[in-house]
């Protein structure tokens, strides 16, 4: 099983010891991103909403590195600091995924800094 190293294209700080997606077999497993200015590590403040926007952005631009769009994902897992943000999370989420959306899975999470939700993500390289 041979993996391949997927990188986020705009990534210049360090962020933690992972990467951001791995590809292997076809399948591309994007770990889980969060609303985070790329260039400095720190935390982009925002609501659920915007913060939402801008982590499934960078879902799409490690999937894009991949040769992947948001229509090859099968699978979300998603965290919220709040439970009660679901619908407003919901909602940015849905302008993301068109027709057969992904299966996913959404909880309230333990997450750091001023992060209001993380998602991960997993994908099928199309043929």
């Amino acid at each position: 099983m041979a993996k391949k190293e997927i990188k986020h294209p705009d990534k210049q700080a360090d962020t933690g010891a992972y990467s951001a997606g791995i590809e292997v077999d076809g399948w591309v497993f994007v770990s889980g991103q969060g609303p985070l200015d790329l260039k400095t590590g720190k935390v982009v403040e925002g609501t659920v909403a915007e913060q939402t926007r801008l982590t499934l952005q960078h879902v799409q631009k490690v999937l894009a590195a991949a040769g992947c769009t948001m229509d090859d994902v099968v699978k979300c897992t998603c965290h919220l600091k709040h439970i009660e943000d679901f619908d407003e999370f919901n909602k940015v989420y849905g302008e993301f995924f068109k027709g057969i959306r992904p299966t996913r899975t959404t909880v309230q999470s333990v997450i750091w800094g001023g992060i209001k939700v993380e998602i991960d993500a997993i994908a099928r390289k199309p043929k």
